[in-house]
């Protein structure tokens, strides 16, 4: 298994010819020491030192800024400390190596929340098994159950009690029926309840908290099945849902929404504009687009013709809006894109020359970024 490296290094970790030495007189003991002692080493990597290819997730400590976790789509999770200059593979041992998302614990930033699974639906994505919590900051974990929801979308803690949680399960992507939609738990991870259940191909790819509001939650259904042969993308189970009782009920929204079947989406609030929510949302081709809803979801308006494009809006669909600035909206995609007028107009934020495409994650700094 390749992971994710910190290092630009690689080695076949083959033995290396042995030097041959010319000496004018005869070696003196302490030489021919040294030289078979150079002659018996062997370079091996102390890696990792191959790539694990997407970074499925990021989350930063909110109190040590210095301190990120990583999840990578098919290398497990990293730990920084020291603002990325060295990394640590901490989840290593556990039995997933593809990770679909991260979330620290916003009352006990020592609570590390992940999902097993990665959030795509290509041939080559690899699957979790459930839901993991770490209580002392990704030096060892436990297995908190959802085992069948194989790919997780994303993790939400309340942030007014780190017991309460939420789990965005797409559920399994090659077969139908497992653990899909949204799951709630009140004891930190010990038991779990289906609060959002659609039907046996449609499971929930994300989900996000009113900002000033916990109880009002956002989810985005996706109906989706793989075949060897091709992907049956998108159906009548997906759309947006809300709930305004914490997950207690839930009501698909429908007013400026795609009438036709709806593929993957993504979306994003910020707390700079609590009223305000975005969707990106695939569709047939009039209707695709950005959506921004500026009464709490209740209805929306298509900004924009705009949606991830590459290998198509499954395997992308990740949006995050500026804390700060409510008009600000990052789109990822093989080039990460912007909106800086609601979603308007988008433009390229990357040239794309120093780093490679395919971009699945990004943070920004709630104190100062824009």
């Amino acid at each position: 298994m390749n992971q994710v490296n910190p290092t630009d290094e690689t080695t076949d970790g083959a033995a290396h010819p042995q030097s041959e030495h010319t000496f004018s007189n005869p070696p003196s003991p302490q030489q021919a020491a040294i030289t078979k002692a150079v002659e018996g080493l062997k370079l091996r990597g102390i890696g990792p030192a191959l790539m694990g290819g997407r970074i499925a997730d990021i989350a930063i400590h909110p109190a040590r800024p210095k301190t990120w976790f990583v999840a990578a789509g098919s290398g497990g999770v990293w730990k920084t400390t020291n603002a990325g200059t060295t990394w640590e593979a901490i989840f290593a041992d556990q039995p997933s190596y593809s990770i679909g998302c991260l979330a620290i614990d916003p009352t006990n930033p020592d609570v590390i929340w992940v999902g097993t699974g990665e959030n795509v639906s290509g041939r080559h994505v690899g699957w979790g098994d459930g839901v993991y919590r770490s209580r002392d900051g990704g030096k060892t974990w436990q297995c908190m159950g959802l085992k069948e929801t194989q790919h997780i979308g994303r993790i939400l803690v309340d942030p007014r009690d780190g017991n309460t949680v939420f789990v965005a399960a797409p559920g399994p992507l090659w077969t139908s029926g497992g653990e899909r939609g949204v799951f709630k738990s009140t004891d930190g991870g010990l038991t779990w309840q289906a609060v959002l259940e659609i039907n046996e191909y449609t499971g929930v790819t994300d989900i996000a908290f009113a900002p000033d509001d916990p109880d009002t939650i956002y989810a985005a259904a996706y109906q989706r099945q793989r075949k060897i042969w091709a992907l049956l993308d998108g159906g009548p189970g997906s759309g947006i849902h809300k709930s305004t009782d914490g997950g207690t009920t839930w009501r698909k929204i429908t007013t400026g929404l795609p009438k036709g079947d709806i593929g993957k989406m993504g979306l994003a609030v910020t707390p700079a504009a609590p009223n305000v929510v975005y969707a990106t949302i695939a569709a047939n081709e009039k209707e695709k687009g950005f959506y921004r809803s500026l009464n709490r979801g209740e209805s929306w308006e298509k900004r924009n013709d705009y949606i991830s494009g590459g290998t198509g809006p499954h395997y992308y669909q990740e949006i995050i809006a500026s804390p700060q600035n409510a008009e600000t909206v990052y789109q990822v995609d093989v080039f990460l894109h912007v909106t800086r007028d609601g979603g308007a107009t988008f433009t390229k934020a990357e040239s794309g020359a120093n780093k490679h495409s395919d971009n699945h994650a990004l943070w920004i700094d709630p104190t100062d970024g824009y």
